[in-house]
């Protein structure tokens, strides 16, 4: 998309609270359970304005959206650069935070002579709550 091309989107009383709502967790919801949260301070929002506010979100570079090959999504309140590892018993997500990532967006640019604007890498295995509970 060309400069010309973006779009403005007011920030409304929905995306705020959305995006409240994922800055404060770090658990990587769906789209139903942010939809539950929002409910609380907004009883009548619909799910449809929650996906709707989520694509924006995510358009606008706010937000990013984590797709596992599942059917459904989880949302990451956090948009900086870094990785994933995905519990493959319980399919807990968490945040992998290291100072590589932003050298190997370098590298990759100097190889192939290309801007990275961001790059997705994940870990897969057992977090340590199912280590622990196989380990009784």
């Amino acid at each position: 998309m060309s400069d010309c091309d973006t779009k403005f989107y007011r920030m409304t009383r929905q995306k705020k609270i959305i995006l409240a709502v994922l800055k404060n967790t770090q658990t990587h919801p769906t789209a139903d359970w942010i939809y539950e949260e929002v409910k609380k301070e907004i009883p009548n929002i619909s799910l449809g304005t929650v996906y709707r506010n989520l694509r924006i979100l995510k358009e606008t570079g706010e937000i990013r959206e984590l797709n596992y090959g599942s059917s459904y999504s989880r949302f990451d309140g956090n948009s900086s650069n870094h990785y994933h590892f995905v519990c493959t018993e319980c399919g807990a997500v968490l945040d992998v935070s290291l100072e590589i990532v932003e050298d190997i967006n370098q590298q990759v640019e100097k190889c192939i002579n290309a801007k990275v604007k961001y790059h997705r890498t994940e870990f897969y295995g057992k977090c340590s709550s199912c280590q622990n509970s196989f380990a009784l």
